[in-house]
């Protein structure tokens, strides 16, 4: 449970760093105070990963449940259609290649089929 809530709240705070690091990256000892707050988050003594995540993410969470919860089913269902409206099209191009690249080759393979006449095939020597 302590890696879960510091993975979370440790993903939060690159989230916010993406946007924040533009801004203000220039001040002075940014990246030592940066990389004191992520000791802080993982050190089991102070267990700041475990107060973020109690005093703020879980609340916030607990909250918005139902929206969430009808979030992940609305994504899941645009998923399957997605996957499915995917699937034909992939199939539907692959037929119209495979038609295209049969009717592109029908003279090749008419050519090479009439290249087999009946006397190619007598001169064959005959098994026993």
């Amino acid at each position: 449970v302590r890696w879960m809530m510091y993975w979370i709240v440790f993903a939060l705070f690159m989230t916010m760093e993406t946007f924040t690091d533009l801004l203000i990256s220039w001040l002075p000892f940014y990246y030592e105070v940066k990389m004191a707050f992520v000791i802080w988050l993982l050190s089991p003594y102070t267990r700041g990963a475990s107060l973020l995540y109690r005093r703020f993410v879980h609340p916030t969470l607990a909250r918005r449940e139902k929206d969430i919860d009808a979030f992940l089913v609305r994504a899941r269902e645009r998923g399957y259609e997605t996957a499915l409206s995917f699937g034909k099209r992939g199939l539907n191009l692959a037929a119209t290649a495979a038609v295209q690249a049969a009717t592109k080759s029908q003279g090749a393979l008419a050519g090479r089929l009439r290249s087999f006449s009946m006397h190619d095939l007598r001169s064959l020597p005959e098994q026993a």
